[in-house]
């Protein structure tokens, strides 16, 4: 890319991995590292941190190409104080930052407010990009008043609302959001979850992934529906992969089905891809999403998925990659996994899929003609 189209973009993010957090906002930084193939990425981050005994700490690296810059900022039960050192803390960052042409805010609040800061003073443009699944119902009727209306104008001045799938711009524009609107999906890297074949006298393997919430990820589920697969064969074992992931030993002892379930907690992003090339079937039984990365992720190396058919899954779903059921049919699962064990899959017809709809260079040139035009 040219000089004249190289452009200095301003990631501006309301969630970001940081020392508090480590894997808060993970799908965002690998958006920021697509577009640094062809532009100059800036990411400014702000989180609170109770172990830092100065009002503010700045850290400044490189991270895999994207110049990070995150403020740590000493917690207030005032909401005034938090405020003001919130944004005395977004001041110190712009000026390590230096000259930007193009702001790209990633989830609208709060930190869109920051966004409206730099299109007024400094007429800025940004661009928003959305993954936030509390804009979907019944979630949304949690926002107050004042959030509504302060992210209506946040909304109504981007040049683009990037959400991941339509079914969350269609939830975004039924809360009241009214901007223009182009759909971006999260990215995968698609060369380093790639496929590879798998031994086939290992037992038929289950992956399920993700942050164990069981009011989200229905995790429960899935354990009572492997318990009654265990009566179809005996020859498979179901990896959970995930924070805290041992507490549903619990459940699963009482279903005698521990012999079968490998409990792992959450592992850094590189190490999933070993998963799931190994596994014969992701399993996501959610009972909401939008457009979850570990989707994209398994296609990519060629993994089939069982998922709940919920939120932006199926825009991105081609009908042989797989089975797309209800939520919480347990039924319904039982029956999927049953089907899928005697089912084969071109895998580099998946990986192929992947590449051409989510890999780096493709989420880069969307973007970029986004910033350009």
């Amino acid at each position: 890319m040219n000089q004249k189209t190289k452009k200095h973009i301003l990631f501006l993010c309301g969630w970001y991995p940081s020392r508090v957090l480590p894997y808060n906002g993970d799908f965002i930084q690998r958006h920021a590292e697509a577009v640094s193939l062809k532009h100059k990425v800036s990411v400014v981050h702000i989180i609170s941190d109770p172990n830092i005994d100065s009002t503010t700490e700045i850290s400044t690296e490189i991270i895999n190409g994207v110049s990070t810059h995150i403020a740590y900022v000493k917690p207030s039960m005032n909401t005034i104080s938090k405020i003001f050192r919130f944004y005395k803390a977004f001041q110190k960052l712009l000026k390590l930052i230096g000259e930007f042409d193009f702001v790209h805010l990633n989830k609208l609040f709060p930190f869109g407010i920051f966004a409206l800061y730099l299109n007024r003073k400094f007429k800025k443009e940004f661009i928003i990009s959305e993954h936030w699944t509390g804009y979907h119902q019944p979630q949304v009727e949690q926002l107050s008043k004042v959030e509504q209306l302060i992210s209506k104008r946040i909304a109504k001045k981007a040049k683009y609302i990037c959400p991941v799938s339509k079914d969350l711009q269609n939830s975004m524009e039924l809360f009241g959001l009214k901007g223009n609107y182009k759909p971006v999906p999260n990215v995968v890297d698609t060369n380093s979850f790639s496929v590879k074949t798998k031994d086939s006298t290992n037992s038929f393997t289950i992956l399920h992934a993700s942050n164990m919430l069981d009011e989200h990820k229905n995790v429960t589920g899935i354990i009572r529906v492997i318990s009654k697969f265990k009566e179809f064969t005996s020859d498979f074992k179901l990896v959970l992969i995930g924070e805290s992931s041992i507490k549903y030993k619990v459940l699963s002892d009482k279903l005698n089905i521990s012999n079968h379930i490998e409990f792992i907690e959450h592992i850094p992003h590189k190490d999933i891809i070993q998963h799931m090339q190994n596994a014969n079937v992701f399993v996501l039984f959610s009972n909401y999403e939008n457009l979850p990365c570990v989707i994209l992720e398994s296609f990519s190396c060629g993994t089939p998925v069982i998922s709940t058919n919920v939120g932006g899954i199926s825009e991105f779903f081609p009908s042989n990659f797989g089975h797309l059921i209800a939520p919480n049919n347990e039924l319904e699962l039982l029956e999927a996994l049953k089907t899928i064990y005697h089912e084969k899959v071109n895998k580099d017809v998946l990986h192929e899929y992947a590449t051409q709809h989510f890999s780096k260079e493709v989420i880069c040139n969307t973007f970029s003609e986004l910033y350009l035009n």
